[in-house]
């Protein structure tokens, strides 16, 4: 009965999880956005401290349910795992803890937080990692669908459907994260949670505190048989059924030793103290404990450190695509506040760029902030009245803003190029830019001051420019727009 439970309420996580990466109406996140804020490392770069609380009380009463319950990552893992076992039953068994591997990796994560380095932070984050996975391997399956479904209404004339673009935002993100699904799905396809017992910072850090938990599977020793049941379904490869013993260290509360078990020997209980035994295990033990207090140290330090700094097409005919223009400074969506605190608080899980309807957010593919979004306006612009990105950030790095606050919120400002220009170029009047500025800081002058009748192209008010790329995303220019926006590294208000 508790299998099933954990089960059916991990279905639902995942199943709801995915979908605020895969939803592109909106409308989902007012009822599932929560769990994406629930996530453990989320809710740390965030100091929401009543999450982090909370987590870590559910952690010392019920050991890791976290990792087997709420964690997309850890989710999926055991969907990879429960196929193999499909293929070849009673296939796992014991293996000792890799303590100093889980721990140097923790103390790498930690330092990586208050060195900055994200793309590191990035890799490692479980949630994230899920994140690119949904948004860019299943998202372009999901939105295939639904523009085949599209297509079919179209001819029966019916719009229950609409046609939405499919893209690839990254070639870099899109390989990440089919890496990853490799990687891990291989892993619990063969070993259970082998990636989440070495390499996961969140589970080794949790997996410390569930050492502590009161309620964790136990062993009977007056009723086991030592058949080695509950050692060869165990994915976590903690159940030493030589010794009757459990690494609750690594073991993520999945039942399945209790569900295997035919003599009724292991139950979820109150586990009392025993005497630990005098060998090798103390020793390490100790280590363990010594490697755990220095990263978690570490890792406290970092978040509280870094919680301080907190298509429409202008042309009649698509002749080429436009190119990126070469920024100094990249662009941060409105309410990520300044390029210092989305380095300090995202995680790249990406769910922005996967909701925004204007395809202005994309990964960053530069190695200093790798995966993390930023702003480009080739195929959209940043509308005034959508604030879609900041509802949905589970990190703090863009925060909720008003469409209020948005339009008078200046993320950039406009350049322009007047070699580019078409009224210079080709000898027509435009105004594009001009007639699409929602702050009306775009007005047209002539070329030359000194004769009225030449050419007129683009000046900018620097006081009213937002920002938004409207004026980027319309000129007709190609391939390169004949104005463009220059990001700030802090934003102001206007």
């Amino acid at each position: 009965m508790l299998k099933k439970l954990r089960r059916t309420i991990a279905c639902i996580f995942l199943a709801a999880i995915t979908l605020l990466f895969l939803d592109f109406t909106g409308s989902l996140h007012a009822w599932f956005g929560w769990m994406a804020k629930i996530q453990f490392l989320p809710a740390l770069l965030s100091l929401n401290l009543l999450i982090v609380i909370s987590l870590v009380v559910l952690t010392i009463i019920f050991g890791r349910i976290y990792c087997s319950v709420i964690c997309p990552l850890g989710i999926m893992q055991d969907l990879f795992a429960h196929l193999g076992l499909k293929s070849k039953k009673n296939r796992y068994g014991y293996s000792p803890a890799k303590n100093i591997l889980r721990y140097t990796v923790l103390a790498l994560f930690a330092a990586a937080i208050i060195a900055g380095i994200s793309s590191f932070v990035s890799l490692l984050a479980p949630y994230s990692a899920y994140g690119r996975i949904a948004g860019n391997l299943l998202s372009p399956l999901w939105i295939g669908a639904n523009n085949l479904l599209a297509y079919i209404a179209e001819r029966a004339d019916s719009y229950a459907f609409y046609s939405v673009p499919l893209w690839i935002k990254s070639i870099a993100t899109f390989a990440i994260a089919a890496a990853t699904l490799i990687i891990t799905g291989t892993l619990a396809w063969r070993n259970g949670r082998t990636y989440c017992n070495t390499i996961c910072p969140v589970g080794t850090l949790l997996g410390t505190l569930s050492r502590f938990s009161i309620l964790k599977p136990v062993i009977d020793t007056t009723k086991c048989n030592s058949c080695g049941l509950c050692a060869r379904n165990c994915k976590a490869a903690c159940i030493d059924n030589k010794n009757h013993t459990i690494d609750y260290s690594r073991c993520v509360v999945c039942m399945n030793c209790i569900d295997n078990c035919k003599k009724g020997a292991i139950s979820y209980t109150v586990r009392k103290k025993a005497v630990a035994p005098a060998t090798q295990e103390t020793g390490d033990n100790n280590l363990s404990r010594r490697s755990f207090l220095s990263a978690t140290g570490l890792l406290a330090v970092a978040s509280i450190a870094k919680g301080e700094e907190k298509k429409m097409q202008a042309g009649l005919a698509a002749i080429e695509e436009k190119k990126v223009p070469n920024r100094e400074t990249r662009i941060v969506p409105p309410g990520s506040q300044s390029i210092r605190n989305m380095a300090a608080h995202c995680t790249s899980c990406q769910l922005c760029v996967s909701v925004c309807p204007n395809e202005v957010l994309r990964p960053s593919e530069k190695l200093e902030t790798f995966m993390q979004p930023e702003m480009s306006y080739e195929r959209g612009y940043c509308r005034p009245e959508c604030t879609r990105c900041s509802e949905v950030c589970p990190t703090g790095a863009i925060r909720l803003i008003t469409k209020e606050d948005k339009s008078a919120t200046q993320i950039g400002h406009a350049v322009v190029i007047k070699e580019n220009c078409v009224t210079m170029t080709d000898g027509v009047n435009c105004g594009n830019c001009e007639r699409h500025c929602p702050v009306g800081a775009i007005k047209m002058i002539p070329s030359d001051p000194q004769q009225k009748s030449s050419p007129k192209i683009p000046t900018v008010n620097l006081e009213k420019c937002i920002g938004c790329g409207a004026c980027e995303n319309l000129c007709p220019a190609r391939p390169l727009s004949a104005i463009y926006v220059e990001g700030h590294v802090t934003h102001r208000t206007i």
